[in-house]
């Protein structure tokens, strides 16, 4: 006879949590890989920056509060917060803005809730939110990839603009960001948003070359490499279906429904879940086990509700992906969707 102990503090997995993490920070490299032939060095630089702050930022809060530094810093856990902000930053961010968004996320989001374990926030989502509410146009000015660019920076040149603001030829980021057209870079989300409230429709918007351009050879390939990443932690059961598989049936739906409802104002369900952040919350953030639900209807719920907010806010909120917001607003339902989804109690 056996039955299921779905509820915290209990857990199924026989892996440590400094296995998890790094089998996830490990699930990550198909879309650092992709990023990087895409976008060139900014990203390594990006995940080198965020990985030394959030190491010597756990360290210093750590000795402060008293607790051992080697043994916390050996569960990888502030390594994959670093990790998560990387990937979700443009490459050519400045890299103080990095340094403060990491900090922020281990310091604020992670250690003044207690630690491991006990915040109420993905911290990557805060850290991320806080630069994209703190520096919306730095965050949403992104270098076009590689093979549309005007100009591939060197290893020297990446350095110099991430570090310092400019190159060696006193070329800012705003500057190389820009097509041999001269057209400015956005993300296909972005690019959609705002051409919608030009009144452009939908259909000549996803024909365009720019919209191509950036879509097919950028976002979506981003996207699939996370889709890989997420199935190699689900075959490795260190993530459950459930929340995934809600927040994107949620999204996807919603959005077929409003393109066939009024197919000159929304996407088709394909561009909503290969564009932005959509695979990299879907596998990544949502399946945080901490900040999460835990229990299997929970996850559900949970899941189901980041899918529909990413789509309200995508569709009528001010910023052109919702991910992180949506995550933060369903991390404060967690409690409520606990208590109200709890297995059946043996023996009642």
């Amino acid at each position: 006879m056996s039955f299921t102990i779905a509820i915290s503090p209990h857990g199924h997995s026989q892996k440590s949590t400094r296995v998890i993490m790094r089998l996830t920070l490990f699930a990550l490299l198909p879309a650092v890989i992709t990023q990087c032939y895409l976008f060139g060095w900014g990203v390594l630089f990006q995940l080198s920056i965020a990985l030394i702050t959030a190491l010597i930022s756990e360290a210093v809060i750590l000795r402060m509060r008293g607790f051992s530094v080697i043994n916390s810093l050996a569960d990888s856990s502030a390594m994959l917060t670093a990790a998560l902000i990387a990937v979700a930053i443009p490459p050519y961010l400045p890299g103080w803005m990095t340094i403060l968004a990491v900090a922020f996320a281990i310091i604020v989001a992670k250690q003044l809730y207690g630690g491991l374990g006990q915040n109420l926030f993905n911290p990557a989502m805060i850290g991320y939110v806080f630069l994209l509410v703190s520096f919306p146009a730095a965050m949403t000015n992104w270098q076009p990839p590689i093979a549309h660019s005007a100009q591939v920076l060197t290893v020297e040149d990446t350095a110099n603009v991430i570090l310092w603001g400019k190159t060696k030829e006193n070329q800012s980021v705003f500057d190389l960001n820009k097509f041999a057209d001269g057209t400015t870079m956005a993300t296909p989300l972005d690019h959609l948003k705002t051409e919608l409230k030009q009144g452009n429709q939908v259909l000549d918007i996803i024909q365009s070359s720019h919209f191509i351009d950036v879509g097919d050879d950028g976002w979506r390939w981003i996207n699939i490499s996370f889709i890989c990443g997420g199935l190699f932690l689900l075959a490795l059961k260190v993530i459950t279906w459930q929340a995934p598989f809600a927040m994107l049936l949620t999204l996807g739906l919603c959005s077929a429904i409003a393109s066939t409802i009024e197919p000159q104002l929304f996407a088709g369900p394909m561009i909503e879940l290969l564009s932005g952040a959509t695979m990299l919350g879907a596998f990544f953030i949502v399946t945080d086990p901490v900040t999460s639900s835990t229990t299997y209807k929970g996850k559900l719920i949970f899941g189901a509700i980041v899918g529909l907010l990413v789509f309200i806010i995508r569709h009528f909120g001010g910023y052109p992906d919702g991910v992180a917001f949506s995550v933060i607003l369903a991390n404060i339902l967690v409690p409520f969707i606990d208590k109200f989804s709890q297995s059946r109690v043996y023996g009642h």
